[in-house]
């Protein structure tokens, strides 16, 4: 863990708000159930054959971890607003349509590490094809190289508003 220590990550304003809102979750919310939780199930007696003691037990120490990874965290991000270089080339925050060798069109922005989710098309700059695609402009032809082997993309369009 010593070499991410000085390890900066980007992160998109809405990515640093929404690990926030889970870290306020956790603390104030989640918390402060699963030990009233676990204080009533070891008020009951015999813990060691007492499942809703044990249980819950066991998920405070996951979200003590996920709390700890979070704070941790904070410190290592970097909250960057998109689009406030070249907003005619691909950078961190941009939404890229791309267009495939089979004329699919694919639309995905590229952000950090922990906001990425394919299926909403986020895909990290740390990605085979965000790390492709950055400073690429709109016409570009990009050869990706995925796990599941080459593709060629076209650059259609770079946006950097919300979606």
């Amino acid at each position: 863990m010593a070499q991410a220590a000085g390890r900066r990550i980007h992160i998109t304003p809405e990515g640093a708000k929404k690990l926030q809102q889970e870290l306020e979750q956790l603390w104030r919310v989640e918390r402060p159930r699963v030990t009233r939780e676990v204080a009533a199930a070891a008020a009951l007696g015999d813990r060691s054959e007492n499942a809703e003691y044990i249980y819950g037990k066991k998920r405070l120490r996951e979200i003590d971890r996920r709390i700890e990874f979070l704070r941790k965290r904070f410190d290592m991000l970097v909250v960057v607003q998109p689009g406030q270089v070249a907003r005619d080339r691909v950078f961190f925050g941009a939404w890229v349509t791309l267009e495939d060798e089979a004329g699919t069109e694919l639309c995905y922005r590229l952000v950090g590490p922990d906001e990425s989710d394919v299926e909403c098309g986020l895909i990290s700059v740390e990605s085979p094809i965000g790390r492709t695609l950055m400073g690429k402009y709109r016409g570009d032809e990009v050869v990706v190289e995925r796990p599941a082997g080459r593709a060629r993309f076209t650059v259609l369009e770079i946006r950097y508003e919300q979606k």
